[in-house]
């Protein structure tokens, strides 16, 4: 993997055609450049399809016998995911090394050439294909195989997860709106002796109507033990106080039985899609070595390998960490020194994914917690609480790294050496 600049300027050799691609919905823009920036031919347009794509591989082909290039890169802005087909055709039919620029270089870079921001489908080819030439592009890590349907179905279960949230807050607010003394009975709604009666009754009006055995009954459709007569009686005395609103009460249940319906619906999906998680899991080496930490489940492994894909693509953890966007930046000129952040570039769900886990690691791991303590009250620099998680998610990643690459399980007496190491350094100070 190409890791310094220097290393990616030197891929762009004299024998090399570098072809710039501006990414589109239907249709793809291309130019081709030599290692100086000088252009060959015409800019040519192609369409988002095999044809298309046919057409792009004849060009590269014309152009690089014509020039007596061996070899090709390509690089793409990667707007959206209209890019990734385009990508896939490439690295399928062709050995052409493909790259991706950022799309932050690419608006800047716009008046370079022309002093103009005027953008174009043509311009933003030329834009994109200098960038490579100058080194200021990456090498996309594409997942494949079992890698490429763990991050799909991770992606999946974050879309049911959020869905499942929006709708409960929904049903929380129908609660709230038409009883909202339902909570002094039901500390969760969404238990299911509570589902059965807020599919049947829900509204005050409609519980004072039933018996205490009657209700006792609908509770046992959900549940058969945990609520019983006093749980009944309890539910009675709320309605009959309640003031909630009273219009609108008949399509509400509606709207309600809808929602419980839709909710329950999601979590059947999310446990069957976890369970076929769970089974990929279980088919990669590397996972059950990064399991091994003590307060790492196995959504959080599953998540993060999604996110980084196979971890021997890597040769060392701060490309994690930088893909993350947990890298840090500064801001200092002359004698001013800037305060230092995270630069939170990258990819967003992995660097939120390390930070959530922090929560249950601090309760559950024993080096991770001294570490935090020694984070934060050492003499030199202590942090704050939420700087010395994001230092912890980079050691967490650091940990992924070793574990994942060498096959051992997670060692916490080589972790506890390294903390007792700093405390003794401190004291020498």
């Amino acid at each position: 993997m190409n890791y310094t600049q220097n290393e990616k300027i030197m891929q762009v050799k004299v024998s090399t055609l570098v072809v710039g691609v501006d990414i589109a919905k239907n249709k793809h823009a291309a130019r081709f450049f030599d290692f100086r920036g000088i252009e060959y031919d015409k800019a040519i347009f192609f369409e988002n399809n095999e044809a298309g794509f046919k057409k792009l591989l004849n060009w590269i082909s014309k152009v690089s016998e014509k020039e007596n290039k061996t070899s090709v890169i390509v690089g793409m802005e990667p707007t959206g995911h209209y890019w990734l087909p385009l990508e896939e055709y490439l690295r399928r039919k062709t050995d052409f090394l493909r790259v991706v620029v950022n799309p932050a270089h690419v608006k800047k870079s716009k008046s370079l050439d022309d002093n103009s921001p005027t953008k174009t489908d043509r311009k933003d080819a030329k834009v994109i294909a200098k960038l490579v030439i100058d080194g200021r592009y990456s090498v996309p890590h594409m997942p494949e195989k079992e890698y490429a349907d763990l991050r799909v179905a991770m992606t999946h279960r974050e879309r049911l997860v959020k869905d499942i949230i929006n709708l409960s807050n929904k049903i929380q607010q129908l609660i709230d709106k038409y009883f909202p003394e339902y909570q002094t009975v039901f500390k969760k709604w969404s238990g299911k002796a509570s589902v059965a009666i807020l599919k049947e009754l829900f509204l005050p009006y409609l519980i004072l109507e039933k018996t205490d055995e009657e209700i006792v009954g609908i509770f046992k459709k959900g549940a058969n033990r945990g609520v019983g007569i006093r749980r009944a009686r309890k539910l009675k005395k709320a309605a009959l106080n309640s003031i909630g609103i009273k219009e609108g009460g008949e399509f509400t249940r509606y709207e309600l039985r809808n929602l419980l319906e839709q909710y329950e619906l999601l979590n059947d999906q999310k446990e069957l899609l976890e369970e076929k998680v769970e089974k990929l899991f279980n088919s990669m080496e590397e996972a059950k070595y990064m399991e091994s930490v003590k307060g790492v489940g196995i959504i959080t492994v599953a998540g993060f390998i999604a996110e980084v894909g196979d971890i021997n693509d890597y040769d060392h953890p701060k490309q994690i960490q930088k893909l993350a966007g947990l890298n840090l930046k500064e801001h200092s000129s002359g004698k001013h020194l800037g305060q230092t952040r995270i630069t939170k570039r990258g990819r967003p769900r992995l660097r939120a994914l390390l930070y959530r886990v922090m929560l249950p690691i601090l309760a559950k791991n024993q080096e991770f917690r001294q570490l935090h303590e020694y984070y934060t009250t050492r003499r030199d620099n202590p942090l704050k609480p939420k700087q010395s998680m994001i230092a912890l998610a980079c050691k967490l990643i650091r940990i992924f790294f070793a574990l994942g690459q060498k096959h051992v399980m997670y060692d916490g007496e080589k972790l506890m050496n390294d903390i007792d190491r700093n405390l003794d350094l401190q004291e020498v100070a």
